[in-house]
């Protein structure tokens, strides 16, 4: 790991996936876990103030980027909800099937390399009457930024931590065995490039 993303791309994806119209949907979205909750890509942390103490009896996050903990460490010891974290992807998560209340999967599917493995797998950790919900920024709606998605995202991912511009979230949703009980998008304030979002909740199949 180099010096860049050692400690400098941390902070830059904490600014930039902590900004307004963000924090908002994350407000909006993470009182509605429920039990035991999985975030897949807790990153810095930024969802954890959201959950509801009420509602959500432990957190176990899971991220790659182990660099992101020291900020998401600080953020975890300011509420009152158990959490714990793993420095691995989601396709390495080490629980059995039909586990998890909620999953959670903010801002995180972009960066995944495959994501299929990953979203198979929380789908396999979630439990039968549990949801997965997400907001996830992903391909737009329109062709022409569609076409500057796809020219962009070889040259965005190296300094973006392996973001990809293009994804079609419902669409990978879907294949994974997900069915999409709520769904919402469109462009919230920023580069139309990057701020086309999905948002809402999927259940099991």
């Amino acid at each position: 790991m180099n010096p860049y993303e050692r400690f400098v791309l941390p902070r830059l994806i904490d600014s930039a996936c902590g900004m307004g119209d963000v924090m908002r949907l994350r407000a909006e979205l993470m009182p509605r876990a429920r039990g035991e909750v999985l975030e897949v890509g807790m990153g810095t942390g930024l969802n954890l103030q959201y959950y509801d103490a009420q509602q959500v009896s432990r957190i176990v996050g899971v991220d790659p980027a182990a660099q992101m903990q020291t900020l998401a460490r600080k953020r975890a010891a300011q509420i009152a909800i158990p959490v714990e974290m793993v420095a691995v992807g989601a396709d390495g998560i080490v629980a059995a099937a039909d586990s998890y209340d909620t999953v959670v999967m903010t801002f995180t599917l972009c960066s995944i390399a495959d994501p299929m493995p990953a979203l198979v797998e929380m789908r396999r950790v979630l439990k039968s009457q549990g949801q997965l919900l997400f907001c996830e920024h992903g391909l737009s709606s329109e062709a022409s930024v569609q076409r500057w998605q796809r020219r962009l995202t070889p040259w965005w991912r190296p300094i973006a931590g392996g973001c990809h511009l293009d994804r079609d979230i419902p669409r990978l949703l879907q294949q994974a065995g997900f069915v999409l009980h709520e769904l919402h998008q469109g462009y919230i304030a920023g580069p139309r490039l990057m701020t086309y979002l999905y948002r809402g909740a999927a259940l099991k199949a």
